[in-house]
């Protein structure tokens, strides 16, 4: 049976948000001749924050995959596939702002990002356990949670702010 684990939405809505709470202002302050382009520059980069975080990840008895948009792809992102047979460990490494990110390491010592923000991560990590019989314990998500919320909250009274002072 094929699982399917998205990007979570509390990560989606956050980008979203930022991108929108940063760049709306753009088309109401810009002259009136590059009005038409920066309204048809702020859509594109809204579709274009969507395609980037719509990857995800599928599971199934053989392997996982990992799923990446068109454009993430043209940005130098890449799909990629590994066998549960073929995952010998899994490694941590330290990020620069004090959390881990995790590689799933395969027989010839190639390193995949395990992806640490997506839906259900729980049941992905019970999945990858039972599979490799690695444990999974002491893998989580990349950051705390209520940080996602937070800049969702934040991003999104700085739309209201801006559409209030816009019509004021």
């Amino acid at each position: 049976m094929i699982q399917k684990f998205k990007t979570r939405l509390s990560v989606k809505s956050s980008l979203i948000s930022l991108y929108i709470a940063l760049t709306i202002p753009i088309p109401f302050i810009t002259s009136e001749q590059l009005k038409i382009t920066s309204l048809f520059l702020f859509i594109f980069g809204l579709l274009f924050v969507i395609s980037i975080t719509s990857d995800y990840v599928e599971t199934c008895e053989k392997k996982i995959s990992y799923k990446v948009s068109f454009i993430s792809k043209a940005f130098g992102k890449k799909n990629w596939e590994i066998f549960w047979k073929e995952i010998k460990s899994i490694r941590s490494a330290p990020t620069s702002q004090g959390s881990k990110v995790f590689y799933f390491i395969d027989e010839q010592g190639k390193n995949l990002l395990l992806p640490q923000r997506i839906e259900n991560f729980d049941v992905f990590l019970d999945k990858v356990q039972k599979e490799t019989s690695i444990n999974t314990e002491e893998i989580c998500y990349l950051s705390p949670l209520w940080t996602y919320k937070l800049l969702t909250i934040i991003s999104t009274l700085m739309i209201f702010g801006e559409v209030i002072s816009f019509l004021f």
